[in-house]
């Protein structure tokens, strides 16, 4: 958590305050790609705004830099159009269709959206043919999927090697840290205490997305340790047996969801931080500053956690557990208290990898479900109750989900990781580091 701390306030320190007080506005920042793959600034392209019933709101000019800031009424979701007109000669959308784009307002924000330009001269991508760089780009976009879903595969194999119970409410549990770290994006404690409304932020307003991540890294720890203290310990305590607390996580994971559902409403959000954002060229392969930041934090933050499993007292209680409870019992290990570290820790994980997901795509009450069959398949494929093997996994299916899109439809992309999750159990059922074990 202190290796968090540190690279989220070395990274993104100047800026901990939350976006602009005082009025609403939508923006966007006009640069055009040429043959060299330089982004160049446009200066004088026309965007209007309308509201989703048509009605016109304002239009602004990109000043030298390409930004355009237009003013607008109040929250509430605008749609950006861009004058093609104005654009210098030769250069075009790299999307014709996309004209126009909708962006949400919310209170005191700026909500931005991005218009994808290039030089006329620039050649598109098609569907001859597989270029290298295509391959590399899908891989990049494949290895950070994977570093997301590897905060969640390691806490779902911590949990099921100690314990053995297989997990279905961790999806929940990242949803949680994604709304949490939204909650205190925007409002602070003052959005549940409302005497706190005067209050400097965190308690009466919202503050940096790199703090909210702090407050929903606190609640999935907190969500974890709750889960386990008053539903799982007096099970396990009863003697209930382990298909009978699959049914219960099954159903927490439902009753969580539609409480998400209730308070959140199913509109998807954004975080007011960070969401609309021009990639960069790294050599061949483009990325936006947020991904290429949240992976590495991705990085350091899972060697911290094989570094803990590896070199501390805690970690090598945790990997006896897992081995073989009975005999750690015996040894003097106090599994019981392992079993709550290991929930604690697989909800702070969880809690993050939501805020990253969240980050990386959009925040939604049900996009744990979508991840839950993706994390399943990273576990398994990994090996059962391997905590460097769920990493291992989720990376081979997050690069597998992304590189197959080059060959089937982007809406079947799952199917590649379940395919090739079969693939490798065909040959090694027991996954790529899970030990071999005589049944019977």
């Amino acid at each position: 958590m202190l290796l968090f701390v540190s690279s989220v306030l070395l990274i993104w320190g100047p800026g901990l305050a939350v976006a602009q007080e005082g009025g609403e506005s939508v923006g966007t920042r006009l640069r055009f790609e040429n043959v060299d793959g330089d982004r160049i600034p446009i200066e004088g392209g026309r965007v209007t705004v309308a509201t989703l019933d048509g009605e016109a709101v304002a239009e602004g000019l990109s000043d030298a830099e390409g930004n355009v800031e237009i003013p607008v009424p109040g929250p509430g979701t605008y749609v950006l159009t861009l004058d093609v007109e104005t654009l210098p000669e030769g250069v075009v959308l790299r999307d014709p269709d996309r004209l126009s784009t909708e962006t949400q307002v919310l209170e005191g924000q700026t909500g931005r959206t991005i218009f994808a330009l290039i030089a006329g001269d620039v050649t598109l991508d098609t569907d001859e043919g597989v270029s290298f760089r295509q391959i590399l780009q899908l891989s990049v976009e494949g290895l950070k999927l994977g570093l997301f879903l590897g905060m969640g595969a390691i806490g779902l194999s911590l949990i099921f090697g100690t314990t053995g119970l297989v997990n279905f409410s961790h999806s929940e549990m990242i949803v949680w840290g994604m709304l949490v770290a939204y909650f205190f994006n925007f409002y602070g404690f003052a959005g549940f205490l409302g005497f706190m409304a005067n209050w400097p932020a965190p308690f009466g307003a919202g503050v940096n997305l790199a703090f909210a991540a702090l407050f929903a890294i606190a609640g999935g720890a907190g969500l974890g340790y709750a889960m386990d203290r008053w539903i799982f310990l007096p099970l396990r305590e009863r003697g209930v047996s382990l298909i009978s607390q699959m049914v219960v996580t099954i159903g927490l994971s439902l009753i969580l969801r539609y409480v998400f559902l209730f308070i959140f409403g199913g509109s998807p959000r954004f975080f007011a931080d960070f969401t609309a954002q021009s990639a960069i060229t790294i050599g061949i392969v483009d990325i936006t500053p947020k991904d290429l930041i949240t992976a590495a934090l991705s990085i350091i933050i899972l060697l911290g956690v094989g570094l803990l499993l590896l070199r501390t007292k805690l970690g090598k209680a945790m990997r006896a557990v897992a081995d073989n409870r009975d005999l750690a019992e015996s040894s003097g290990i106090d599994v019981q208290r392992v079993i709550r570290s290991v929930w604690v820790l697989g909800g702070s994980l969880a809690g993050l990898g939501g805020v990253f997901i969240g980050l990386s795509e959009q925040v939604s009450w049900n996009i744990g479900f979508r991840m839950l069959l993706l994390i399943f398949a990273a576990v398994v494929l990994g090996g059962l109750g391997t905590a460097f093997g769920a990493l291992v996994g989720a990376l081979v299916v997050g690069i597998g989900i992304q590189v197959s899109t080059l060959f089937i439809p982007t809406e079947l992309k799952n199917v590649g990781a379940l395919a090739l999750l079969i693939l490798v159990l065909v040959f090694r059922p027991q996954g790529i580091l899970g030990r071999a074990e005589r049944i019977g």
